[in-house]
């Protein structure tokens, strides 16, 4: 693996590090900023500005109008956008919908993908993936699936109850994980208009950066047409795994940016803080935090290049996101809160925005599988003899 940045990458790079600092980074705390994410409003701004700048979905093929980039490119990208609140929705590169476009280009139509993906990549629409269930339904174990998919005639008729269902409130179309009679379990597609679709409520959660929040959706028999079928019948749990694996990574990619803002302002303000007559950072306490700090972020970064590499190489890396996922999302925790410490009082409310940085980040050890399933996973694979790359 050459750590080397190629010239056209270290240009991409610095062009998104340049658009983040000066047209996304002053919109932080715009009125567009809701409890429930970014307003729809906000959100068409945001994408606006990086489809003038030509950084919109850049992670989408060159065929679909993206950029095409690999996943070892995403990762230096995603991070230079995660380094504000607002980057990853402006390049549409955030939850559902990165891990949707992923999905889509991999397994749909070319029918659904003019119908749905397109205007998806093109920032005009949102999408949600409706796969988390109310106990007893799945949740980190996706088998325990409660929503049904029954048979009639040309369609499938769909009733269950999904939540925590990222960006439900205003998206466009729905991907719906269900159950089918024979205990296998498939992927359908579904426009977020149909009345047998109910959004019953929008969740409060602890993170703030997701446009339209965290639903709670019901469909109450839901007819899906066969031709709406994702991919093929019964490999729904195949499709997630194509989906996740790649998923896991971006969100830490993403989240290793937001990290990085936040050591740095931690940083900045230890160099010019007094106290006890010298620098914050003189202080032997804080400067041991704020080397952890850079230890922890290089550890992070580090295992996503690497499994980005893996995945670059067309291995699965189920086992290496899996394992990126605890230690980025407990690494990048620690940089934050690390940061909140250090910078005091300013840490812990809105004069600077470590704070919304710190709700934001403590979810992440929960999506995509907390840190307790990854490591069960890991450490049964490890003990059924399978060797990591």
């Amino acid at each position: 693996m050459d750590f080397a940045l190629s010239r056209e990458l270290s240009t991409l790079q610095k062009k998104a590090r340049a658009f983040i600092q000066a047209e996304i980074i002053p919109l932080e705390n715009d009125v567009g900023q809701t409890p429930h994410g970014p307003s729809e409003e906000l959100r068409s701004r945001l994408v606006a500005k990086a489809r003038d700048a030509g950084l919109l979905t850049p992670h989408a093929s060159k065929e679909m109008g993206g950029l095409g980039l690999c996943h070892v490119e995403k990762a230096i990208v995603f991070e230079e956008a995660g380094y504000s609140t607002l980057g990853p929705t402006a390049l549409n590169i955030h939850a559902p919908d990165e891990g949707n476009i992923h999905l889509m280009e991999e397994v749909a139509s070319e029918e659904q993908k003019e119908r749905w993906l397109r205007p998806l990549v093109e920032g005009h629409t949102r999408s949600c993936f409706a796969m988390t269930e109310p106990s007893p339904g799945a949740g980190a174990d996706p088998s325990m699936l409660q929503t049904t998919a029954v048979r009639d005639g040309d369609d499938y008729v769909i009733n269950g109850t999904k939540w925590f269902i990222t960006g439900a409130n205003g998206a466009s179309f729905v991907i719906i994980m269900a159950k089918m009679e024979d205990g296998s379990a498939t992927m359908f597609l579904s426009d977020m208009d149909r009345p047998e679709i109910e959004v019953v409520r929008t969740m409060d959660a602890l993170d703030t950066c997701f446009t339209g929040g965290h639903g709670v959706l019901r469909f109450n028999n839901l007819r899906v047409p066969a031709t709406d079928v994702l991919g093929e019948i019964g490999k729904g749990f195949r499709y997630a795994q194509v989906r996740l694996a790649p998923a896991r990574l971006t969100h830490c990619m993403r989240w290793l940016g937001q990290a990085r803002r936040a050591h740095d302002i931690a940083l900045a303000y230890a160099r010019k803080r007094e106290a006890f007559g010298q620098k914050l950072g003189d202080h032997q306490g804080v400067s041991f935090m704020l080397a952890d700090n850079e230890m922890d972020l290089q550890t992070a970064r580090l295992h996503i290049w690497h499994t980005a590499w893996l995945l670059d190489q067309g291995e699965r890396g189920n086992f290496e996101s899996s394992r990126a996922k605890v230690v980025c999302s407990e690494a990048e925790w620690r940089v934050v809160d690390r940061s909140v410490q250090i910078l005091g009082g300013q840490g812990v409310t809105g004069e600077t925005i470590v704070a919304r940085i710190f709700a934001d980040m403590r979810s992440f050890r929960i999506y995509d599988g907390p840190s307790e399933v990854h490591r069960f996973s890991l450490g049964k694979k490890l003990v059924a003899g399978r060797t990591p790359k």
